[in-house]
C-alpha cells in the first residue's frame, strides 16, 4: 500500500464518498487541499469560509450527494459557524474538514473548536496519525446516517506527517428503518375510513424517495395532496393543492382545513407549514410517519417511526380496494378552478418601483423552463415558491431557513451550480441585504456556473424589518440600505447585467437567454418595500395573537 500523509488518508477516504470540495485555502488545510487534488476531488474556491459549508450544503440539497467544505483553523473556522449551524438544524449531511490546534497545545490564535461545534449541535472527529482513515470513515458515516453536519479536524502538526499504514475500511452499511410494524394497520384503517383524506409530504419523504408510493397511495384513497416548500411538487398530479403554509393560496388552505384524516409523511409540521396553528381543522385526525423518535408537533394523534417509503409501500399492501373518499377530488378541483389564486400585483410602478408580485409573475414567463432555484433568506422568500414553476423538490434550495439566516444565498448558488445537470439553469433569488453580506462570492458563482441568473429584489432596505418594526413606529434608519448598483458591480466581476425598473426592462434578460444563457446574468430589480408578503402577515398576526393571549 502506498504511504500517504495524514491529510492524504483523509482525502483518500473522502474520495470514496464525495467528488466535490468547497473552501478557502489557509495554513490549516493547505496539505489537505493538496492531497484532495491528488485524489481527484474537484475543488471549488469560495471567498468566505461560511460559503464553504453553505455551498456543500446546497450541493447536497440539489443533488442528494455528499460534498465537503474546508477551512483553516481559528478565524477560518469561526467564519463558517453560521452555515454550520444551518446545516445541523436543517439536517443536512455535510463534512467540514478543518485545521486545528497542534497536538502539542493551543497557540494564541487557536480556539476550542470542538466545544464551539458542540454548542451548535455538531460532533467533532479529530484524526490521529494512527487512525486517520478509520476516524474519517466514522465521521462521514455519522453525518450520513444521522443527517447532520460534522467537523473533521486535522491537528496542524499532523497534517503533513506520514500516516500509519493499514487496510482502508469499507463503508459501513446503513440500516433500513423499520416499516412501523403493527402501527400501520391502524393507520390503514383510519385512511380507509376517511371521507376527506389529505397526504402532506415533507422533505423527509423526498429524501426517502417516497414520491411514487405516496402518489399511488393518494390515488388509491382519492386523497388530496400537498407538500411543504422543501417537498414542492413531489406529489404533483390530480388532487395536488400545492404548498402547505404561507406560500400557498387561501383556497388550497381552506381545502386542507376540511380534511378529516391527514397523513403527514416526512414533514416536521413547522409553524410556517401549519399557518401558525390554522392549517388543519380541530377535528382532523393527524397521522405522522417520520424517522424522528417522537411526534414533532402536538397536533399529531398517531405517530409511526418508520422510513416513509417503506411505510407507504406497506400501507398500499394493507389497503383493500378503494377507500371511502368518493368525490373529494372532484369537489376540490371545482373549488380550485374558481377560487382565488396568488395576487397578481400591479403592472404599474408603485412609488417609482416595481410590485414584487407582478415582477415574480413576469420572471416566471422569462426564466428557462429547466431551472434550479436557490433562495437566500429575507422578506422576498415567498415570491419564487408562489409564482415560479419549480419542477422538482431538489430544484428549490433554501439554505438559511432552518436557522433564519440571510446572506448564504450566493454561497448556496455556488454549490448548486456544481450539482445541477449541464442543461439546467441555476436561478438565485436574493434580497439586497443578504446579497451584500455574501457579495464576495458573486465572483465564485461567476466562475462556477455554466448558466446562472441572479435576481436581486432590491428594495434598498431590510424589508422584513420594515414591515415588522417600521410599521410599529420604530425608527427605520437602521433598516434602510443606500441603494447599490448591483448591475455595475456584476459587470466589474465579469457577469452580464441590467437594472430592471419596469417589466419591459426584462427584455435584456430575455435577449441573454435567447442568445444561449451562457455565463451569469444579474438582474438588479428595483422593487417597492410597500408590498407585504402574505407569509409575513401571517407571522405578524400570530405574534400579535400570542401577545394578546398573555
Amino acid at each position: 500500500m502506498t504511504t500517504l500523509t495524514v491529510s492524504g488518508r483523509v482525502a483518500q477516504v473522502l474520495s470514496s464518498y464525495a467528488s466535490d470540495v468547497f473552501g478557502v485555502m489557509g495554513n490549516g488545510n493547505v496539505y489537505f487541499l493538496d492531497a484532495a487534488e491528488q485524489q481527484g476531488l474537484r475543488f471549488t474556491a469560495v471567498r468566505h469560509e461560511g460559503a464553504a459549508i453553505a455551498a456543500a450544503d446546497a450541493y447536497y440539497r440539489a443533488s442528494g450527494r455528499l460534498a465537503v467544505g474546508t477551512t483553516t483553523y481559528g478565524p477560518g473556522y469561526t467564519n463558517a459557524l453560521t452555515a454550520l449551524a444551518e446545516a445541523v438544524q436543517a439536517q443536512i449531511p455535510v463534512v467540514l474538514v478543518t485545521g486545528d490546534a497542534p497536538t502539542t497545545g493551543a497557540r494564541p490564535w487557536d480556539v476550542d473548536q470542538a466545544t464551539i461545534a458542540a454548542g451548535l449541535g455538531a460532533a467533532t472527529f479529530t484524526v490521529t496519525r494512527d487512525d486517520a482513515d478509520a476516524i474519517t470513515r466514522q465521521a462521514v458515516e455519522y453525518a450520513l446516517s444521522r443527517r447532520t453536519a460534522v467537523v473533521l479536524a486535522i491537528p496542524y502538526d499532523l497534517a503533513a506527517l506520514e500516516a500509519a499504514e493499514g487496510d482502508l475500511p469499507e463503508p459501513a452499511a446503513l440500516k433500513m428503518t423499520d416499516d412501523g410494524g403493527t402501527d400501520l394497520a391502524q393507520v390503514a384503517r383510519l385512511l380507509a375510513g376517511a371521507r376527506r383524506p389529505l397526504i402532506l409530504a415533507g422533505r423527509g419523504a423526498h429524501l426517502a424517495g417516497a414520491g411514487p408510493e405516496l402518489r399511488e397511495l393518494a390515488d388509491r384513497l382519492g386523497a388530496l395532496t400537498a407538500g411543504t416548500a422543501l417537498a414542492l411538487n413531489l406529489l404533483n398530479g390530480e388532487g395536488y393543492l400545492g404548498v402547505a403554509g404561507g406560500f400557498g393560496t387561501d383556497t388550497a388552505a381552506g381545502l386542507m382545513g376540511e380534511a378529516d384524516v391527514v397523513l403527514v409523511a416526512g414533514a416536521s409540521l413547522s409553524p410556517f407549514t401549519m399557518r401558525f396553528g390554522h392549517l388543519l381543522g380541530p377535528d382532523a385526525t393527524v397521522i405522522q410517519i417520520d424517522t424522528a423518535v417522537e411526534p414533532t408537533n402536538p397536533r399529531v394523534d398517531v405517530f409511526v417511526q418508520a422510513d416513509v417509503k417503506v411505510a407507504a409501500s406497506r400501507l398500499l399492501s394493507l389497503l383493500d380496494g378503494e377507500a371511502a373518499a368518493g368525490a373529494w377530488r372532484a369537489e376540490a378541483s371545482r373549488r380550485l378552478a374558481v377560487g382565488a389564486g396568488h395576487a397578481a400585483g400591479s403592472d404599474e410602478i408603485v412609488d417609482g418601483r416595481l410590485d414584487p408580485r407582478a415582477l415574480a409573475a413576469a420572471l416566471d414567463a422569462v426564466l428557462p423552463e429547466r431551472r434550479t432555484v436557490v433562495q437566500d433568506g429575507g422578506h422576498f422568500i415567498g415570491w419564487a415558491p408562489m409564482y415560479w414553476h419549480i419542477p422538482r423538490p431538489q430544484d428549490l434550495v433554501m439554505v438559511g431557513t432552518a436557522f433564519q439566516s440571510i446572506g448564504l444565498g450566493l454561497a448556496s448558488a455556488v454549490g448548486a451550480a456544481r450539482a445541477v445537470e449541464d442543461d439546467r439553469t441555476l436561478v438565485l433569488a436574493s434580497g439586497d441585504g443578504g446579497f451584500l453580506m455574501g457579495l464576495s462570492d458573486l465572483e465564485s458563482l461567476i466562475g462556477a456556473a455554466r448558466s446562472a441568473i441572479v435576481v436581486i429584489y432590491n428594495d434598498a432596505a431590510y424589508g422584513a424589518e420594515i414591515h415588522q418594526y417600521g410599521s410599529q413606529g420604530l425608527t427605520e434608519k437602521p433598516m434602510l440600505i443606500p441603494e447599490v448598483d448591483f448591475s455595475g458591480v456584476a459587470r466589474a466581476l465579469g457577469a452580464e447585467s441590467a437594472v430592471i425598473r419596469s417589466l419591459a426592462d426584462l427584455n435584456a434578460l430575455q435577449d441573454w437567454i435567447d442568445a444561449g444563457a451562457k455565463g451569469t446574468f444579474v438582474a438588479d430589480c428595483r422593487i417597492t418595500s410597500s408590498v407585504r408578503a402574505p407569509w409575513l402577515t401571517e407571522w405578524m398576526n400570530a405574534k400579535q395573537a400570542a401577545v394578546a393571549a398573555k
